[in-house]
């Protein structure tokens, strides 16, 4: 089943990307949801008309995802957690914490944007910023274990 894409959705596409996925998976899911239409022949032209006109906003979009990934350059982002003697920390590291790590530095980047690997213990990670369809950015994420303070 060919289908447009009127969201970015993870794993699948970016918006205005034109898809083959199973017949269940978009006649159940994507178009109930309002996440995709069909890609008739029709709405194929209304799209690449509306590409046409939006590919000059495209290109600007681009460029401020790049100057923002300039500017977050390989700036490192600590995260102060609880942990055991082991190394191994109490809960997770999140990209919601990362968010606001970033918020914190001047850098406003939607939590769904960042992905990055399980962490669970101490030490060095790389997280990476999808801020556009073709940049991509990997910021260090350094959990360092919290000083209690003794009475």
């Amino acid at each position: 089943m060919e289908i447009i894409l009127k969201t970015d959705i993870a794993g699948l596409g970016y918006k205005n990307d034109t898809l083959d996925v199973k017949p269940g998976y978009g006649r159940n899911y994507l178009i109930p949801q309002g996440f995709a239409i069909l890609a008739t022949p029709s709405n194929k032209k209304i799209l690449a008309e509306n590409l046409k006109q939006a590919a000059h906003k495209a290109e600007k979009i681009q460029t401020e995802a790049e100057e923002i990934a300039a500017a977050i350059g390989d700036t490192v982002i600590t995260i102060v957690t609880k942990a055991g003697e082991s190394g191994k920390i109490f809960g997770r590291v999140t990209n919601t914490q990362i968010a606001d790590a970033l918020a914190e530095k001047g850098f406003n980047i939607d939590r769904k944007k960042i992905t990055l690997e399980d962490i669970k213990f101490l030490g060095d990670f790389k997280a990476t910023l999808d801020l556009h369809k073709l940049v991509k950015h990997e910021v260090l994420v350094s959990v360092i274990q919290e000083v209690k303070e003794e009475a």
